[in-house]
């Protein structure tokens, strides 16, 4: 009977039968690797990556990781490579090859045809032995031991094995172009990730809707003022310069101790020097700010000049955390 324990014993063995796969790679690094990231870096083709099975699963997603950082690649299907797509390989793209086994019926008809085009050859198997192996100009070796899987049949320990390889590639050829988090986001446009790579706070920011107050302004004029702007608060302005800022928790703590308030103005209940950001700083920026103070509203002041207010609802709209 399946029961809790033996469910989680089993994720258990799982997890730590492919961690332990994935640790075993590291003494199986050689030069072949090294000549690798040296080729594939000073190749002025595309890096083309193919493969069969579960190992064209484990391509596709190599070829997502190295195109979002800055490699050109594209995905070529073994079987499919034999019947009109081989035309997608160019002169002087070079080719990474994943098959466990290596001998794969559709690997064995690939790569005569892929050395005969002149293209270099990286093989990704667990079999250096193997027909891959041995045709290929590097070899890369994910050999496991056995699979995760209780038959010892299913694809698990292997895969994870190739994805790993895949990703120290990626990895060793952003490191060797620089590939900077600026990088990052030109591919990257799109999303939270996008959002958080590339907003900046002027792009938010509702310029025509500044709430804003004078240091003299009653404090009635200052309440209409945040319950009409809606972002719960209003900047006092003196010159064209922020003096300081009224919450509406500041309005809340006056009433608590004053009845009478007719005679009070802005600059009489303000917190001065409040948090401030450029329009130009990432939104993400601004964020942080707003979390390590625990603060909901920024003041955005560029120059000296007052540009708005930034508050965390608009953050949060935008899908950035």
């Amino acid at each position: 009977m399946i029961n809790k324990e033996s469910i989680l014993a089993a994720a258990q063995r799982t997890i730590l039968s492919e961690s332990e796969s994935i640790a075993n790679l590291v003494p199986l690094l050689d030069d072949d690797f090294v000549k690798s990231v040296e080729i594939i870096n000073n190749s002025k083709g595309r890096l083309v990556v193919t493969g069969i099975g579960k190992s064209a699963i484990i391509a596709q997603k190599i070829v997502a990781t190295l195109n979002s950082t800055g490699t050109p690649s594209l995905f070529l299907h073994a079987s499919e490579a034999i019947h009109g797509d081989l035309g997608m390989v160019q002169p002087g793209d070079v080719v990474i090859c994943i098959s466990k086994s290596g001998n794969s019926p559709e690997i064995k008809v690939l790569v005569p045809l892929l050395k005969r085009f002149g293209n270099k050859l990286i093989a990704i198997t667990g079999n250096t032995t193997s027909f891959l192996g041995k045709e290929a100009d590097y070899v890369l070796n994910t050999y496991v031991e056995t699979e995760a899987c209780p038959n010892n049949l299913a694809p698990t320990n292997s895969t994870t094995a190739q994805m790993v390889m895949g990703d120290a590639l990626a990895v060793c050829l952003m490191e060797m172009n620089q590939f900077t988090a600026e990088d990052f986001a030109k591919y990257h446009p799109g999303g939270a990730l996008g959002k958080k790579l590339l907003l900046r706070v002027g792009d938010m920011l509702d310029t025509t809707h500044r709430p804003i107050v004078g240091p003299d302004s009653t404090i009635k004029k200052a309440i209409m003022e945040i319950s009409e702007k809606r972002l719960g608060v209003t900047a006092v302005v003196d010159n064209d310069k922020v003096i300081g800022i009224i919450t509406d928790g500041d309005i809340r703590r006056m009433l608590n101790t004053t009845d009478n308030i007719s005679g009070l103005t802005a600059k009489d209940i303000m917190t001065i020097n409040p948090k401030t950001i450029k329009s130009t700083e990432l939104v993400s920026d601004a964020l942080n700010i707003l979390e390590d103070f625990s603060i909901t509203q920024l003041v955005v002041v560029d120059g000296g000049d007052y540009k708005g207010v930034l508050h965390l609802h608009d953050i949060l709209k935008e899908g950035i955390v």
